[in-house]
């Protein structure tokens, strides 16, 4: 899968504030939220449904990466997201791992698993 998702059972609003925790013990900073609804509704556009979008960085991590291939920058930030589906709190996001393989570089793979590995580590403790 191109994805880590797990549920929980509370609230998105809730989901999303212990995200942040998580990630920041992790090291990880949100350098961007989008509130996919609110955005929508401002262009006009009814969406039912929550949905909250973030870029989130591991500055080290990320020197390192540039450091090995630029063109790494592609990948990043990473993206993690809390959602509502069938009435159910979402929090995931894509596998770093997958997206970096793409890149066909072992340094690089190495580093997208230590990555990846503290996303679903965050996001397990959110959950």
């Amino acid at each position: 899968m191109f994805d880590y998702t797990v549920t929980s059972d509370k609230s998105p609003e809730a989901a999303l504030a212990d995200l942040k925790m998580s990630l920041a013990e992790s090291k990880f900073g949100v350098l961007w939220e989008l509130d996919i609804v609110a955005k929508m509704k401002e262009k006009g556009i009814d969406y039912p449904g929550q949905i909250i979008i973030m870029e989130v960085c591991n500055p080290q991590r990320a020197k390192s990466v540039l450091e090995i291939d630029i063109k790494a920058g592609y990948f990043l930030p990473c993206k993690v997201a809390v959602y509502v589906k069938g009435g159910v709190t979402h929090i995931g996001g894509a596998r770093p791992s997958r997206l970096i393989a793409l890149m066909g570089n072992e340094r690089l793979s190495g580093i997208a698993g230590e990555v990846e590995k503290d996303l679903i580590d965050a996001i397990d403790r959110s959950r």
